[in-house]
């Protein structure tokens, strides 16, 4: 592991620790704007993975939704371990997955790449680079990739980590060709 990837892990890690899922600023019981746009996509909608998913409560809703496939993805095992325990033996139905999305090989391909937490923390090109060449090796042909970052005139900082910024334009030139809008 690269050591800039551990110092996250435990600055993550930390963050659940002392906060709690619910003391995070990024918490939401029900994540319904991101439930509204994966109902809103056209086509196959059997398998979903949520980036920097950690606690989220998204794997649950997907499972009810009908996704036949859900796996989360985050950096901090932490915060993995609070969403299981919160959904129980539902748990089981999850892929789980501790890992830095710049550096994850994914073992499947998925119809709906959902992240919400993740990209804006990347500052860094190189990691960027890896995060997309990533997005696009774990991606179907005619998946789809929801990606929420902050805005051009958004906060600079989040949990105490510096945040790369994005307009709809800039976001898909960064994603690059076939990443629509």
């Amino acid at each position: 592991m690269h050591p800039s990837n551990l110092v996250d892990r435990r600055h993550w890690d930390d963050a659940y620790v002392k906060k709690g899922e619910a003391g995070v600023s990024w918490f939401e019981e029900t994540p319904t704007v991101s439930l509204d746009l994966i109902k809103a996509l056209p086509g196959p909608k059997d398998s979903l993975i949520d980036v920097g998913g950690g606690a989220s409560r998204l794997a649950a809703h997907a499972l009810r939704l009908g996704f036949g496939h859900v796996a989360v993805l985050d950096l901090s095992a932490e915060a993995i371990a609070r969403s299981q325990m919160t959904m129980g033996t539902e748990a089981d139905r999850v892929e789980w997955i501790v890992s830095d999305v710049t550096s994850w090989k994914p073992g499947r391909r998925y119809d709906v790449w959902h992240d919400r937490a993740a990209f804006h923390f990347l500052t860094d090109k190189v990691d960027r680079a890896a995060y997309i060449e990533t997005l696009h090796s774990a991606l179907v042909d005619a998946g789809h990739a929801i990606i929420a970052t902050f805005a051009l005139d958004g906060r600079e900082c989040c949990s105490g980590l510096p945040v790369q910024r994005y307009s709809p334009e800039t976001l898909v030139e960064t994603l690059g060709p076939g990443s629509g809008s």
